[in-house]
């Protein structure tokens, strides 16, 4: 091998790694060296030009821009001719022309790309024909033309020539081709496969293939895994996790730096920006989306480039709306871009500039610029993103509100949340049927600020429509879940490694490369656990007649937050009420100081002058609290029993320390779909067991299963090396009640991986929802772990939501730190009266009131 050839070959590797600055500099020595060494008798020089070209015209491209790119192709074209093999000279020029599509699609031109392509696979084709198939050649060309056909929102088309794409590299490898290079090939048209699903909104087919090319890229080629980064982030943003896409791009992004991949960066930058954007973080949104369009003008890219500014104007765009101050450039500036996006042509793109502009016109009063721009917006199309549908929703609501048709805007809101909702309905995972909230967030606020802005609100159609945008994961019935013998291998991985980082902790010992395996392993466990399918069969919202049935003597209290006042709908006697309650900074304020002081004075040896202290403020906290949140529904509530829907930071307030409910049975439910669901749940034909289980570490727990067991002398009874992971869910499958004395913790940033500390290991919240038969009730007496985290639509995850999620009907855990000596004598009075009849409200009522402060349990869900 010449030294040319050698350069030539390191080269194509820093392609495929994707590192086309260092791949441009050894296709430049390559080159020169030729030129050095040129003999015109030698046909194989001729050759290794034309393929250095065809190399070098790519890597340009990326670095410096379409335009090099191309002049390398021009180049290469009139070398050609000195290829004297007439196969050879053909499979070249077809290169040529597969090089020269990629390179329109990488900037945009979707057309024009498709239309080379063409050409490509019709010399693929006939060479196959002759009887010499280049499965690689040909199958790449299908791949790359069905991603510009998907790029330019012809998904039929581009399925068809990706499963064409894999059909012809399975060929080649069964005839004993290069197996390695086409499995990979293969593995790239599966990741292009799970593009085209994304979309079309199809977000768990998505997950899926992309699933079905990580094991591939990982084994055979790690430097793709950057980019399959990015398009799980796209499908995650799609489903509205925004943190999770942020953390799956924060792993990929110093890779591309590393390498210098420009390209790839940019991409990825871009995604980042959106991520932050819907996160509401615009300093995040900007700095990154003000970076990617840097780099893609650099490279000539005006597509992505226009893109790029598209996010930053969105930001400022959201920012100007919160504030209520649209400077009159800036709708301007929105239809120059979304005229700038339509030449190139991105057609949903300058819809979304141009719905910006719509918006930003309607806060300025200028409605009838508004109604000129929105009937310039086209209709949305298969391919158009769920969010811009939202999107288009909302500007028609908007304007219909300031031209006084309210009619129309509750009609846009009712459809927006529908077709939401189907889109929810094939989601394949509780992280994913609890993120499409943030696409419908705006719309439904919109609707409830639009019912209380009426004079005389009606409570029933309030209550309709929270329930039409509160907690939909709970009106699901989850399907059964399936083993995966590589997600269970994954979670006992992460569950070891979770302790190898808790004993370097203790030990001093530093962390940066432990929590970096930790927390890639934590995204592979939740990529792992999403379903292909559905997650669960979706029920109907509750009436709210249904509702007042089912209560009886009760009396249901939702509390909601519009337009920083907060209200309340009281359901009794088969009657709502909409009684308003005053600022909601007020409340929220008094939430969270009563809960520092109930997490003060959890320590079971605080000094009594401290305890009387923290005793004295949180009680004050509580009286203010319970004076602005109840006092005004005294009349209706009366002394019965009391189911919450909370809302926002109302979810972690402990009810029972307030002083008109001390004593009285409270429910807290995530929404009345959600209550009304467990009410109904029949309680199975052959009554579970009971299970009484002891984590390690907790002085008082052990003591505390044997005190229960007086209660319950037939329990199954876990502790010590017998109350594992494995053993403690194999116990809870079916059982009637489940009581978990352990430490617990829950985790904000990831809420289904708050855990309760075993033997073995910590036990996840995610992993109770692969239990066939779930316990019908819960008692965790740890830490924290009634506490959700909330994302928008009051979407409540955490170890007790993922609980009821699954099927529990009522689940007993505290919302604040709690000391053992306080938990274990108050689970001792809880059991003692589950144990003589009582249901769970009545019976934590009474345990509470014995010690409101000191004993901050709640009932989730149901009790009857």
């Amino acid at each position: 091998m010449t030294r040319a050839d050698e350069y030539y070959q390191s080269a194509r590797q820093a392609m495929n790694a994707y590192r086309p600055h260092e791949a441009v500099v050894l296709l430049r020595k390559a080159l020169r060296l030729l030129d050095d060494n040129a003999d015109p008798a030698d046909p194989a020089q001729a050759e290794l030009r034309v393929r250095m070209l065809i190399s070098l015209a790519f890597s340009d491209a990326e670095e410096r821009g379409f335009d090099n790119g191309l002049e390398h192709l021009r180049t290469a074209s009139t070398v050609l001719p000195g290829v004297q093999q007439p196969r050879v000279r053909a499979q070249l020029d077809a290169t040529i022309e597969a090089q020269h599509g990629l390179m329109l699609m990488r900037v945009g031109r979707f057309d024009e790309s498709v239309e080379v392509l063409d050409r490509a696979v019709v010399v693929g084709d006939r060479a196959t024909a002759q009887g010499f198939p280049d499965p690689f050649a040909l199958g790449s060309n299908l791949m790359n033309r069905g991603l510009a056909n998907s790029q330019a929102g012809r998904p039929a088309q581009a399925l068809r020539d990706l499963r064409r794409s894999i059909e012809v590299s399975e060929a080649g490898m069964q005839a004993g081709e290069d197996t390695s290079r086409l499995a990979l090939l293969a593995a790239k048209a599966h990741h292009n496969l799970g593009f085209v699903a994304w979309r079309v909104n199809d977000i768990p087919r998505a997950l899926r293939h992309y699933r079905d090319a990580d094991h591939t890229f990982a084994e055979l080629d790690p430097s793709i895994m950057p980019q399959l980064r990015i398009a799980q982030a796209d499908a995650l943003l799609a489903a509205g996790l925004a943190e999770e896409a942020a953390r799956h791009l924060d792993e990929a992004l110093p890779q591309m730096l590393k390498n210098k991949d420009q390209r790839n960066l940019a991409a990825a930058e871009v995604t980042r920006a959106s991520a932050a954007l819907v996160d509401g973080d615009h300093a995040t949104a900007r700095k990154f989306a003000s970076s990617a369009r840097r780099r893609f003008r650099r490279r000539g890219n005006r597509a992505w480039a226009a893109i790029a500014a598209l996010i930053r104007l969105r930001s400022e765009a959201v920012e100007a709306l919160d504030l209520g101050r649209v400077p009159a450039a800036l709708p301007q500036r929105a239809l120059a871009l979304a005229e700038q996006l339509a030449d190139v042509p991105l057609i949903d793109e300058a819809a979304v500039a141009r719905m910006s502009a719509v918006r930003l016109l309607v806060r300025r009063g200028e409605i009838a610029a508004a109604e000129q721009q929105l009937a310039l917006v086209p209709a949305p199309r298969r391919v158009t993103p769920v969010d811009h549908r939202m999107l288009l929703r909302l500007c028609r609501a908007e304007l219909a509100v300031a031209s006084g048709r309210r009619r129309a805007a509750f009609a846009q809101a009712r459809g927006g949340l529908a077709e939401l909702s189907r889109m929810r309905d094939r989601m394949g995972g509780l992280e994913l049927v609890s993120g499409t909230a943030v696409h419908g967030r705006e719309l439904g606020e919109l609707a409830v600020r639009l019912v209380l802005e009426q004079p005389r609100s009606a409570a029933r159609r309030l209550f309709t429509w929270l329930e039409r945008t509160r907690a939909q994961i709970y009106r699901y019935e989850p399907l059964p879940a399936l083993d995966d013998p590589e997600l269970t291998e994954r979670v006992q991985q992460y569950r070891m490694l979770s302790k190898e980082v808790q004993q370097a902790r203790l030990a001093g010992r530093r962390l940066t490369e432990l929590n970096t395996r930790h927390a890639a392993l934590q995204r592979e466990v939740m990529r792992l656990g999403w379903r292909d399918g559905p997650w669960g069969r979706s029920r109907p919202i509750a009436s709210l007649d249904e509702v007042a049935v089912q209560l009886g003597n009760r009396v249901l209290v939702s509390f909601v937050v519009s337009g920083g006042q907060i209200a309340a709908v009281a359901v009794a006697d088969g009657r709502a009420t909409l009684v308003r309650l005053g600022d909601a900074a007020h409340a929220v304020n008094a939430a969270r100081e009563l809960r520092a002081d109930l997490d003060a004075l959890s320590p079971d040896h605080l000094l009594p002058p401290i305890a009387a202290a923290v005793a004295g403020s949180a009680r004050l906290r509580a009286a203010r609290l319970d004076e602005q949140l109840l006092r005004p529904l005294a009349g209706i509530i009366g002394d019965r029993e009391l189911v919450v829907v909370p809302t926002g930071d109302l979810y972690a307030v402990a009810w029972g320390a307030l002083p008109s409910l001390h004593g009285r049975p409270v429910s807290v439910a995530p929404s009345a779909t959600a209550w009304l669901t467990a009410m109904r749940t029949p309680s199975p034909a052959q009554p579970g067991g009971i299970v009484l289980a002891a984590g390690p570490d907790l002085r008082a727990a052990e003591a505390e299963i044997g005190r229960l067991r007086e209660n319950y002398p037939d329990a199954t009874q876990l502790d010590g090396t017998r109350a594992g992971v494995r053993e403690v869910l194999d116990a809870c499958d079916g059982a009637r009640l489940a009581h978990l004395a352990a430490h617990g913790t829950h985790e904000p940033e990831n809420a289904l991986f708050s855990s309760l500390e075993l033997a073995d290991g910590a036990l996840h919240a995610h992993e109770m929802s692969r239990l066939r038969r779930p316990p019908e009730h819960v008692v965790l007496a740890a830490c924290e772990l009634a506490l959700a985290r909330i994302r928008p639509g009051d979407e409540a995850l955490g170890f007790g939501g993922a609980l009821l999620a699954i099927g529990s009907r009522t689940v007993t855990a505290p919302v604040t730190r709690v000391g053992d000596a306080a938990a274990a004598a108050a689970m001792t009075d809880y059991h003692r009266r589950l144990a003589d009849g009582a249901p769970p409200a009545v019976a934590l009522a009474a345990t509470t009131a014995v010690d409101p402060l000191r004993r901050p349990f709640i009932s989730l869900g149901a009790s009857r």
